[in-house]
């Protein structure tokens, strides 16, 4: 015979052909459920890994991973500090920057942070050469004062490339007729489009020299850096800025867009929180399927405890039913939710063309496209998750089927 024996019982009741059909229907119904709730899990935190993955990608195409900024002064001999900044493994590039606020006149008036770079090295800390729609990095030439406008500011300011724009440093010079602001006149010579609004409406960049003759200073206000593990970045700038013998303040990427990461790193919890208590739901209609079960199988239960079964082993028998119930609503669940996690944005795009329906509008979204990005760990967790409750939900069923009593069970029969 087939050992052990609850597991021989178990499959026999699962493959029998029930003579009450309305057991067997709450069956179906238990193992659809589940397999809805681990659809719906993994497919939605598939989601919130694909908007988190494309928020990492914006914003750090556009910011380094640290930062290294001098304290009330410029950093000196920079070309010294970048190859110290490369002698670190971790550092796969490293630019040097000024950054200063700046108020830029054109059909209209805005304020904008002002970022002078140098065109040649921004490219290895950056990705801001491949989000230009108009112009080139190269296009920023020392002593021409050309500027590269984020496109939404280029819209506010009611400029293109070859207008321009006057830019207004936040400092004063004194001259006869008194204290005027420092100005200089810019040719617009592009445009970028980072597709965040923090940058695309507030981020205008000229070459370093240029922004270093507007604001009169003698270098850089800092590095920018790239790592090889961008988790690494505080301690790897920390460690630079101490090489550099001068008090710098270090930055690094997570401590300017915390509040992006922890918002959709807490919307991904409740989001899980929500989707288990659906899939804990589902699991536990398999008490009501166990429960009519044992009521159905209460002279079956007494002959096998009369034979010498015992208790533990019949609690086994049924728990065993309820598992392969469960274990058959994950593995359908987990097909589904992958196939339609890995294919969510092709079914998205099939679904808008179809019904002429758009779900995210450019117009109104930085983020136009529903990103999918399906992580094998949150598969694995998921899984074991709604096993979990599956096996917690034939507990109570199967303990009622080893406390029947045989006599009790026989009278009638």
């Amino acid at each position: 015979m087939f050992r052990p024996l609850e597991v021989f019982i178990g499959l026999r009741y699962t493959r029998a052909k029930r003579r009450n059909h309305f057991i067997s229907f709450i069956s179906l119904v238990s193992i659809l459920g589940i397999a809805v709730g681990v659809t719906a899990l993994i497919t939605v935190i598939s989601v919130m890994n694909g908007f988190d993955k494309e928020l990492k990608e914006r914003i750090l195409g556009m910011v380094a991973h640290a930062t290294i900024e001098g304290v009330g002064e410029t950093v000196q001999d920079w070309p010294h500090a970048l190859e110290l900044a490369y002698a670190n493994k971790h550092v796969l590039g490293a630019a040097p920057y000024v950054e200063r606020q700046a108020m830029l006149q054109g059909v209209r008036v805005s304020g904008a942070i002002v970022r002078g770079i140098e065109p040649e090295l921004e490219p290895k800390v950056s990705e801001i050469d491949r989000r230009m729609v108009q112009g080139k990095l190269a296009d920023l030439v020392p002593g021409k004062f050309g500027i590269v406008l984020g496109k939404e500011l280029a819209m506010t300011l009611g400029v293109g490339v070859g207008d321009r724009v006057t830019v207004f440093a936040p400092e004063f010079s004194a001259t006869p007729i008194g204290a005027i602001p420092r100005m200089k006149r810019f040719e617009v010579v592009g445009v970028f489009e980072a597709g965040m609004q923090e940058y695309d409406s507030g981020l205008a960049i000229m070459d370093m020299q240029d922004a270093e003759t507007l604001y009169r200073l003698d270098g850089p206000t800092g590095i920018r850096l790239r790592l090889d593990d961008m988790f690494q970045a505080y301690p790897v700038g920390r460690d630079l800025a101490r090489e550099l013998g001068r008090f710098y303040r270090v930055t690094d990427w997570m401590q300017g867009h915390s509040n992006f990461f922890k918002a959709v790193a807490m919307e991904k919890k409740v989001m899980f929180l929500i989707l288990s208590l659906i899939v804990a739901v589902a699991a536990f209609n398999l008490v009501s399927t166990l429960v009519m079960l044992v009521q159905d199988k209460q002279a079956d239960i007494a002959i096998l405890r009369t034979l010498g079964q015992s208790p533990a082993s019949v609690m086994g028998t049924f728990m065993v039913q309820g598992i392969l119930v469960g274990t058959l609503g994950i593995v359908l669940g987990v097909l589904f939710g992958v196939t339609l996690a890995l294919n969510l944005p092709e079914i998205v795009h099939w679904i808008e063309r179809t019904f002429h329906v758009t779900f995210l509008s450019p117009d109104v979204y930085y983020i136009s496209e529903l990103p999918s990005d399906l992580h094998w760990p949150d598969v694995v967790w998921i899984t074991v998750t709604a096993f979990v409750f599956c096996t917690l939900a034939t507990l109570y069923p199967a303990r009622r089927a080893a406390k029947t009593e045989p006599a009790a069970a026989l009278r009638y029969e």
